[in-house]
């Protein structure tokens, strides 16, 4: 399987990805940012199944043809595509010459279904004793719930992440909510690349891959971090307090004569700084403000008297004096206006790819920063079975063999 030239650090990796959706398609994509050689394999016809979430689509569905959704492009950057059936044994057949010679395979199907087509960790590490193989599930290979299927949503609302997310009861608008973007998902593929990163340097040592599990389930309960310690160490429940900090005050959401912004003070230096360059240094003697603790206390009293401080600027104008006053404050921004930052600009975070179909698509650039081995973005979101007869022919399939895989429905 040929790799194509790259600057990254994970050059000469080579990487089977057989997932779909968010969690696994991410990680397979840290990885090809990363300079990995990642070949998707997709359901013959159908494909991921994140390319027909929409709308919002980047080719509209018709009665003739599925659309393909902009979902998809977040996720499955400097891939090249293959389009197998591996209910078949010629498609399992396949697969199992891919990863022969392959260094990771990743793969998010419910536990126990690429076993039953010989394609599971067991069957494929006696063919290649070297291979990382990662399971991305939504409750993990072992325990009760293993045999579940586990979406983002469910799964933040049984990992606790629903229990601190969303206004009070009681308040308007009070009761759980969902992180808006797939939280859930988003850890679980950052941690599917950790591990593989980890078990790769162990095979450096060794010589022998491993079987990795990852869960959305044991990523989210691992994320809640201070909410999770609170119980677990104080029997403190934190609760949802909408956009203020449960341990922090000042921390939120303030109006201003325009709109609203950010002001984040996480200590009685930064609060002080607020104070003064409000107007009132006598906030940081009064027995409610003076400590943290004590303006946890008496939230709603110095919310309102920085609500009421805040009356006569913009929020351009107040996040300029607050930031040069060292302290930390913001606008709250939308994509339009992530786009036309000026630091996500100088920062280079937004990349334009030229796919084969959809003319030019856009994602937000890796956040790794490497000053010797940069990530590069070397293929665009491919259509599905776009580089099937390119990674076939690679591993020396003839045009008579693959037009035979093709009359059978196989690829």
């Amino acid at each position: 399987m040929e790799v194509r030239g790259t600057t990254g650090p994970l050059a000469g990796l080579k990487v089977i990805d057989m997932t779909r959706v968010i969690a696994g398609p991410y990680s397979a994509q840290i990885l090809g940012d990363l300079g990995a050689g990642v070949i998707k394999i997709e359901r013959r016809g159908e494909g991921d199944d994140c390319r027909r979430v929409g709308p919002p689509w980047v080719k509209e569905p018709t009665p003739e043809a599925p659309g393909e959704s902009a979902y998809f492009q977040s996720v499955n950057r400097n891939k090249r595509s293959i389009s197998i059936d591996f209910g078949k044994p010629e498609g399992a057949a396949l697969i199992r010459r891919l990863t022969s010679n392959a260094d990771v395979l990743i793969e998010n199907y419910r536990t126990g279904t690429l076993a039953r087509y010989g394609l599971g960790y067991e069957a494929l590490s006696e063919i290649n004793p070297r291979l990382v193989y990662c399971s991305i599930t939504g409750f993990g290979l072992t325990g009760p719930y293993s045999d579940r299927s586990g979406y983002d949503f469910l799964v933040q609302g049984m990992a606790g992440m629903m229990s601190v997310t969303g206004y009070p009861d009681g308040e308007p608008g009070g009761g759980p909510l969902r992180v808006g973007v797939p939280v859930a998902d988003t850890l679980a593929g950052m941690n599917a690349t950790i591990a593989i990163l980890a078990a790769i340097e162990h095979r450096h040592l060794s010589g022998k891959g491993q079987l990795i599990d990852i869960s959305l389930f044991d990523s989210q309960a691992a994320a809640l971090l201070n909410t999770a310690s609170s119980w677990l160490n104080g029997k403190v429940k934190l609760g949802r307090t909408g956009n203020d900090h449960p341990s922090a005050a000042p921390y939120g959401v303030y109006e201003v004569d325009d709109g609203y912004i950010i002001i984040a003070t996480f200590n009685d230096r930064e609060f002080a700084r607020l104070a003064n360059v409000l107007g009132h240094p006598e906030w940081t003697t009064d027995s409610r403000f003076a400590r943290n603790g004590d303006r946890v206390a008496n939230r709603t009293a110095i919310k309102e008297a920085v609500k009421k401080a805040l009356k006569g600027k913009t929020r351009a104008e107040w996040v300029t004096i607050l930031n040069a006053a060292t302290v930390s404050a913001g606008p709250i921004n939308d994509i339009e206006d992530m786009e036309n930052d000026a630091h996500a600009l100088a920062r280079g975070m937004f990349v334009s790819m030229e796919t084969q179909d959809l003319g030019t698509i856009r994602t937000v650039a890796s956040p790794f920063r490497l000053s010797a081995t940069p990530p590069d973005y070397r293929v665009a979101p491919p259509s599905l079975g776009q580089h099937t007869n390119e990674v076939l022919g690679e591993l020396g399939y003839t045009e008579a063999e693959l037009q035979k895989l093709r009359d059978d429905a196989v690829i």
